[in-house]
């Protein structure tokens, strides 16, 4: 994972990450959750790459949106399912790791308009 100030959302995901169409496209993590994750494995910060999310968002709770459209940028995307930790996690943040992600781990999202999100976007809820 490449931290980037600005990118290409096309219906697979990001432009240039891996393809994965449909509603796991694209993945989103609360600001919020991650000294909260850093601190539950006894570290003072971690790089919000290290999480292998997408997007990193502040001032929503995501997990109150499922099924709801945001407007991320120029794109539109549809929340669909809780992004579970992976394996990876262990590796990444050490013990605990994985168990840390539970419940904090961000949600994943469908790309229903094709746009451009950069750095600073705002991010606004349109709907269900």
């Amino acid at each position: 994972m490449l931290p980037v100030t600005e990118a290409g959302l096309a219906v697979d995901g990001l432009k240039g990450d891996h393809a994965r169409p449909g509603k796991r496209a694209v993945t989103l993590i609360q600001a919020e959750h991650l000294p909260v994750i850093a601190a539950l494995i006894g570290r003072e910060t971690v790089p919000p790459e290290v999480f292998r999310r997408n997007i990193v968002v502040s001032g929503l709770n995501l997990n109150a949106l499922r099924g709801s459209v945001l407007s991320v940028g120029s794109s539109l995307v549809r929340m669909t399912t809780v992004c579970a930790p992976c394996s990876r996690m262990e590796t990444a943040l050490g013990h605990g790791g994985y168990n840390a992600m539970r419940g904090h781990g961000g949600w994943c999202a469908e790309v229903i308009a094709p746009g451009h999100v950069a750095l600073g976007d705002a991010v606004i809820v349109k709907g269900s």
